[in-house]
């Protein structure tokens, strides 16, 4: 059954959140085995190559000089925001760090978007809430504990993210298959820039060499549907939705790495997943 054209943003924007959920898992877990720049330069790479090639297969229209340009600063931000995404996913809890980059990667551009585009109605509006509060609660603190570890990576993460989402919607509607190669580009390219200043270079062991390629195809998925979805789309409706990714990160670190899953952020989620259609509709 073909997806009616009202609702195919948000589809392009929730496939972006399992993609996404799935590499942000599997960042966490590799960046615990290598460098976090080092293992981020070869998530990029993989990207980058992958999608390259479905981008000549396609025959897709390069972008012009305008595109190329934004979406290479989106790159140069992203890449670097990932590499401190991953490193706070290893250092911490994924439960807590995940959604604490994602809400602050939302809110700024939901803000800015608010600003430049109009108001976006009560009914989203009512769906962006209900999705802050869900995230919310799936990343507060509840052992009583100081500052968790990873946190303060996690909001320069989320920051950097926002910057990412504002300048790649900035690409305008070229190409999402090769707005994504470019952006990746220049994420690889930073984030080897500082595995070679920092003496980073290391052998990196098959099992987590392995574990960064399918995150990187993952990651660029997510990316390449998420831009799509900005295009055919709102940037706050796209953001919000495809922010929703930690639930699935923390999902997976209960099932496979038995944190803890408190009914707090149980409903955090239901919460979460309750402002999809809110926000889509």
């Amino acid at each position: 059954m073909p997806i009616s054209p009202e609702y195919l943003p948000a589809a392009c924007a929730l496939s972006a959140v399992g993609v996404w959920g799935a590499s942000d898992f599997l960042g966490g877990i590799g960046a615990r085995r290598a460098n976090a720049f080092l293992f981020t330069a070869i998530v990029h790479m993989s990207g980058m190559v992958l999608m390259g090639g479905l981008a000549l297969l396609t025959r897709a229209q390069f972008p012009e000089r305008a595109s190329l340009l934004w979406a290479l600063l989106a790159g140069s931000v992203g890449g670097i925001a990932l590499a401190l995404f991953y490193r706070a996913l290893a250092s911490g809890k994924m439960g807590l760090t995940a959604p604490v980059g994602a809400v602050l990667g939302a809110a700024i551009p939901t803000i800015v978007t608010a600003f430049a585009d109009g108001f976006p109605g009560y009914r989203h509006i009512g769906g962006f809430v209900l999705a802050g509060i869900g995230v919310w609660l799936i990343s507060r603190a509840e052992d009583g504990a100081g500052r968790p570890e990873g946190l303060g990576l996690a909001v320069l993460a989320g920051v950097g993210f926002a910057g990412f989402y504002l300048c790649i919607n900035r690409a305008g509607n070229a190409s999402a298959l090769w707005i994504a190669v470019v952006s990746r580009t220049a994420s690889f390219v930073v984030t080897s820039a500082f595995v070679l200043f920092g003496r980073h270079i290391r052998v990196v062991p098959v099992r987590v060499l392995t574990i960064a390629v399918l995150a990187g195809i993952l990651d660029i998925t997510g990316s390449a549907a998420f831009i799509r979805a900005a295009q055919i789309g709102r940037l706050d409706e796209a953001v919000v939705l495809s922010s929703l990714y930690p639930a699935v990160t923390v999902l997976l670190a209960r099932v496979f790495l038995h944190e803890h899953f408190s009914r707090a952020r149980t409903v955090g989620m239901l919460a979460a997943l309750a402002a999809v259609p809110m926000i889509a509709g």
